[in-house]
């Protein structure tokens, strides 16, 4: 059996956590409890003591307890949980980790759960679980629990709920995933738009042995496609879909951030890239759009998604982006640019065919590119097997398996 972290506050929900604690050793398996409480005594003595975490975190506990600025606090928690839960977790001290807590809780538990690799078992149970968690989750694989009522003792509904959120934890740590090859991987972005030209190309890398982790170019998609390179999963990349950038200067709904593109010029990792669906920008339904762009060329893709044709000026920044950021590339890269459209929306008699828009992109690109980097142009759509088996081609000879 494996032990299992518990992490939160210990002070007024200190009730709560002894219940959990109590239902996972009767599983047999160990707890290590770690407390992130700034107020108040722990209901009982904890493996990690609230100072230990605040000095980490930068601060001391005494300190915090003076300022009585519960912002300050919240941060200084934050950063010491982070901190701690990573070296805890890299000297082989659990195999798992739980919370419970409302929304301040919740964050400074969930920043500890963002340090750890994919993969580790994390579950929180939270308040704030059934609305938009992507700022606590962020790209890790946190399970996410609605706590239904508050956290804030036991009752009939609670005690359900701690019970089925130690038996989660429990079972995941329990649980070995099935042995399977070991494969070196490549991840690759798509959209709806670029399907076709993920597909075949996936295709061919497993032909050369590789596993293809496809991740949707829906700005969360993006995040987590970058972190994992950052944290050093991937191989190789192929961003055949980096329409996020325009999500990120046209204001839309799937934008991965300003550091999209450069996971893997930091790290080194061999890359191609496509400036795959940058002719879109995404919002939600239609009477969401923006009222400046209400004149543009908009396209209703379902009742839920409007895209926006990205204009001249919006691709020559996209083109100043990319090359900044392919500029800093310490491992291989290179360019493959599609001049018969990015898109399946973007080629000739399509809603979004518009060559001089594209053509701002490519000129701005080279224009700013430092020497070195190849750029490949080619009469093709996106989606053509011809372009999409030289983009293949080059990312297997950049990792020698042409």
């Amino acid at each position: 059996m494996g032990t299992i972290a518990i992490l939160g506050s210990l002070d007024t929900k200190g009730p709560d956590y002894a219940f959990i604690k109590d239902l996972i050793e009767k599983r047999g398996h160990e707890t290590l409890v770690i407390d992130t409480s700034v107020i108040g005594e722990p209901a009982f003595a904890p493996d990690v003591e609230r100072s230990q975490v605040a000095e980490a975190g930068g601060s001391s506990i005494e300190e915090l307890q003076r300022q009585e600025d519960r912002g300050r606090a919240m941060e200084v928690m934050s950063a010491g949980a982070a901190r701690v839960v990573r070296e805890l977790y890299d000297r082989g001290r659990f195999d798992g980790i739980i919370s419970m807590a409302g929304s301040g809780g919740t964050s400074v538990a969930t920043a500890g759960m963002r340090e750890l690799p994919v993969g580790v078992p994390k579950v929180m149970v939270s308040t704030v679980a059934a609305g938009d968690v992507g700022p606590y989750v962020g790209t890790r694989d946190i399970a996410m629990i609605p706590s239904v009522v508050d956290v804030a003792g036991l009752n009939q509904v609670s005690r359900q709920i701690y019970a089925n959120a130690a038996g989660a934890i429990c079972g995941m740590v329990e649980t070995e995933p099935p042995e399977a090859e070991e494969k070196p991987l490549i991840a690759a972005s798509m959209f709806g738009n670029t399907t076709p030209a993920v597909d075949r190309a996936k295709a061919t890398m497993e032909e050369h042995g590789y596993e293809v982790l496809v991740f949707h170019a829906t700005g969360t998609g993006g995040r987590t496609m970058e972190a994992l390179i950052e944290d050093g999963y991937i191989d190789g990349v192929l961003d055949i879909t980096t329409t996020e950038w325009a999500d990120e200067v046209c204001g839309g709904v799937f934008s991965a951030g300003p550091t999209r593109l450069e996971a893997a010029a930091k790290t080194g990792t061999p890359q191609v890239v496509v400036p795959g669906c940058i002719d879109m920008a995404n919002f939600w339904a239609i009477e969401t759009v923006p009222e400046r762009y209400q004149d543009r060329n908009l396209y209703k893709w379902n009742p839920n998604v409007t895209l926006l044709r990205t204009n001249v000026e919006e691709n020559a920044e996209m083109g100043l982006m990319f090359a900044e950021r392919l500029n800093e590339a310490s491992g291989p890269v290179a360019v493959f640019v599609p001049l018969q459209g990015v898109s399946m929306l973007d080629s000739e008699g399509e809603p979004f065919w518009n060559p001089e828009a594209d053509r701002a992109f490519l000129d701005t690109l080279k224009h700013n590119l430092r020497e070195g980097i190849p750029v490949y142009e080619m009469d093709h759509n996106v989606n053509d097997p011809a372009f999409v088996d030289a983009v293949s081609s080059k990312l297997l000879e950049f990792l020698g398996r042409a």
